[in-house]
Parts: C-alpha cells; structure tokens; sequence
C-alpha cells in the first residue's frame, strides 16, 4: 500500500471513528426537551431599542445588549442551546400573535404581566419589579400628571404605560400612540409632544444627557415576565427552572446591578 493510499484510510478510520463516538465537533444536547421554533436555538422576539432592557448592539455576538438580553442568554445557555433574537412590534408580542405565528419561542421585553395577557400568552415566573414614570423637556411647567391637561403626551401602544395614561391623566389630554420608543423619544426631542408616560427605567435612560427630567414615578405595583404560547409547558417548566437558578446562584444580582445599581 503506497503512501498516499494509507494516509487517505487513515482519514477515513478516523472519521468513522470520530463519528461513532460523537466527537469533540459535535453540538452538546439540549437540556431541554420543548419543541423549539428551531432546534437547538432559544429563538427570542423583542421589541427594540428599549433600553436598558433592550438595545442594538453589533459588537454582541447576537447583535443585541440589555437586561432582557443577558437574562434569555443565560436562560439559554442553562439550556444548553444557541440564542437567536428577532427585533419585532410590542403590540405583536403582547398580544401573542408572534408566538402564535411560530415567530419565537419567547418574547424578552420589559413585558409586565398583566390578566388580560394572560388569556391570548402564558408567562414565566417575574424577573423584574417597575414602575410607570412622567418625562418632560428640563423647564417645563409639567410638575405632575394633573399638569397635562390641554398638553400631548407620548405614549407606546399596546402597553401598561398608555393603559395607565388613558385612565389617568385629564379628559383634555391628547394622547397619541407611538409604534416604539425610539419615536417617542424623537418626538419629545422635536417638541412634538410635551411629555412621556412609560417604564420607570426607561425614561431614565433619557434624563442621562440632562435635557429631560422625570417629574413623577408611579407605583403601579407591575412585574415583568417572559412570555410564551400558551399550552407550551415544557418550555415554561425549563424557563422556570432556569430563572431560579439565577436568583438562587447570586447571577442575577449580578446582571440587575449591571444595569439598575444607580438608579
């Protein structure tokens, strides 16, 4: 046998070989035994930029940054699974028409549990306690949400904030709806509306460049969740399981001080 002709057997011992004992190439199994829109992949939708919860990010090995990236990341890799995430609408999620259409497993954005959710999605135990806040220009004669009548206040359509709003502010109040925050917050910049009404967190986020300031905080007693199909319970048992072992192992900590010490 000639020299070639042994080393081209060798390879192929080799390779069988490497393929009957599973080899170092191949993908670890899942710790999860739920039926995935991928195999394999934690497929997450999110409704982005949000944050700090969630955010663009094309240095992140999945494009994406926040607290509600790092908290389905470590969901996933407990899971032993690769994540992927999808940037989508907040109403599309909230209703459940996402997962439903098999766009995502779970949807990871600053969602609050709320009973009306709960009839079209199911959710994981909560990860996060917020509030609803009031945001204006600094100088502004808005002290208080009283203050908003005959004024404009932004707020994201199909959320807790705009529910809070409608119920809450002066019958003379106008009210328009934005897709994101993203154009809410170019709105309040323009001077298109006079104030916002949303996340607590993320209304700070827009005080940091000094020209904006939160005049109130509401306690609205709101817990974010991660939300699923409803009926996919062996998904939601492996969510679960893995939000736990974040809190029990002092990770969680961790990530909540990453993005929520100082405030």
């Amino acid at each position: 046998m000639n020299r070639s002709l042994k080393a081209a057997v060798a390879v192929a011992i080799t390779a069988v070989t490497l393929a009957a004992c599973g080899g170092s190439n191949e993908a670890e199994p899942s710790a999860s035994d739920a039926a995935l829109v991928k195999a394999g992949t934690l497929t997450v939708c999110s409704d982005v930029p949000y944050p700090p919860f969630e955010d663009f990010d094309k240095s992140a090995a999945s494009g994406f940054k926040g607290f509600d990236v790092d908290i389905v990341q470590a969901v996933a890799d407990g899971l032993k699974l690769k994540l992927a995430i999808r940037d989508s609408s907040f109403d599309g999620l909230q209703s459940g028409q996402a997962l439903n259409a098999g766009q995502c497993d779970i949807a990871a954005s600053a969602m609050t549990i709320t009973p009306e959710r709960q009839k079209n999605i199911d959710f994981s135990d909560s990860y996060y306690d917020s509030k609803q806040s009031l945001l204006v220009p600094k100088g502004s004669d808005i002290k208080s949400i009283e203050d908003l009548a005959g004024k404009t206040v932004g707020v994201q359509q199909g959320t807790t904030g705009k529910a809070y709003t409608e119920k809450n502010a002066p019958k003379t109040a106008k009210i328009p709806s934005f897709p994101s925050d993203a154009e809410m917050y170019q709105a309040i910049q323009a001077g298109q509306v006079d104030a916002l009404l949303q996340d607590l967190p993320v209304n700070l986020e827009h005080t940091k460049d000094g020209k904006f300031v939160i005049v109130e905080q509401y306690d609205t007693n709101e817990s974010y969740g991660l939300a699923l199909k409803k009926g996919n319970t062996a998904l939601l048992k492996d969510v679960n399981a893995q939000l736990a072992e974040l809190k029990s192992s002092g990770e969680y900590k961790k990530l909540y001080d990453k993005y929520f010490e100082t405030n």
